[in-house]
């Protein structure tokens, strides 16, 4: 079973909180400008910067961790702090509360340990910088949870590109009629599932709908206890 990891297994919705934290303490550390002021400028930064970061990320040209760094420099030179000094700090700060808050959702555990039970190899496949995601799966305890981890910016290829998931069996020595993939993203992990010719299992958590132009999943899931009942049938 191939596994997307941020928002399948790793709970993003932690991130918004760490932002706020991270403004607070800026805030008080300078005393010279407002939690939310700083909350804003980072949301205005965030949106003119994170897309094409985001994307420079995946294929590996720039690292996550330098990219999380660029935008509290903006942020801070939003609110008139063009200081070297508390870019570090700021971006130190976001760091520390970032990987202090996160953690797996609540249905990872039993996921894995009934793919592990059930002998299924498994491959992490995510879109990000090596240093950023290999220092997230070290703080939720996944580092070694996976037979392979295919990450998108040490190869320089990113889902949806059907090759990421080739690789991923490759490293596994299974064929795509072997496997599943399962991710939140359609665009991303059902799309690039589809295209490998692999079967693909969306994660709606949300309870979202598939627009017109949208990939079909071949299976449609809104929790992984659904994925260990197959498991457990199997």
């Amino acid at each position: 079973m191939l596994l997307d990891f941020d928002d399948t297994l790793l709970d993003g919705r932690v991130i918004a909180v760490a932002v706020e934290r991270t403004c607070d303490e800026i805030a008080r550390l300078t005393g010279s400008v407002a939690a939310q002021e700083l909350l804003h400028a980072n949301g205005d930064a965030f949106s003119g910067y994170w897309p094409e970061a985001e994307r420079r990320c995946a294929l590996g040209e720039i690292d996550l961790l330098d990219a999380s760094r660029e935008l509290w420099r903006r942020t801070l030179v939003a609110c008139g702090l063009d200081d070297p000094a508390l870019v570090v700090s700021a971006f130190d700060t976001h760091q520390r509360i970032a990987l202090e808050l996160a953690r797996v959702f609540d249905d990872v555990p039993r996921l894995l340990a009934a793919l592990g039970a059930a002998g299924i190899a498994t491959a992490l496949v995510t879109n990000s910088s090596v240093a950023g995601q290999r220092g997230k799966l070290e703080s939720v305890g996944l580092s070694s949870a996976f037979d392979a981890v295919v990450v998108s910016g040490e190869l320089g290829i990113a889902k949806p590109d059907p090759a990421i998931f080739n690789e991923a069996l490759v490293q596994l020595g299974l064929t795509n009629a072997d496997v599943w993939h399962v991710g939140d993203s359609l665009s991303s992990d059902v799309a690039g599932a589809l295209a490998a010719d692999i079967r693909s299992v969306w994660l709606n958590r949300g309870g979202r709908r598939r627009g017109p132009t949208d990939p079909v999943p071949d299976v449609e899931i809104t929790s992984l206890d659904e994925l260990v009942d197959l498991v457990g049938g199997a």
